[in-house]
């Protein structure tokens, strides 16, 4: 049961691996946007971005629903986005902390 987690786990971890995927998140933090906004948004193809949130949606990540000819995307639980801001949090104390570290040794 537990290797079974850790191997789901780490399947999350790999699909937001990725720098767009990410950005993405952040672009429908609280919101559902269409395919082509997300793609205006970050002025990329709408073939691009749909193959980053299919990813995302077969994950786990997102969910979507269709209306007429449009795909709308949202995330599917808002502790996907605490996770993201947590690690970001992480990622910035490390940081700065390496920075104090270099800047005492010169």
């Amino acid at each position: 049961m537990n290797r079974q987690l850790y191997n789901l786990h780490a399947e999350i971890c790999k699909t937001l691996s990725n720098p767009k995927r990410l950005e993405m998140l952040n672009i429908l933090r609280g919101k559902q946007m269409s395919v082509g906004d997300i793609a205006k948004k970050m002025s990329i193809s709408k073939a691009n971005v749909s193959q980053h949130l299919s990813l995302m949606k077969k994950a786990g990540i997102l969910v979507s629903r269709r209306h007429g000819v449009n795909i709308y995307y949202r995330i599917s639980n808002p502790k996907v986005i605490k996770a993201c801001d947590l690690m970001r949090e992480v990622l910035v104390e490390h940081h700065s902390q390496r920075d104090k570290i270099l800047k005492s040794l010169t």
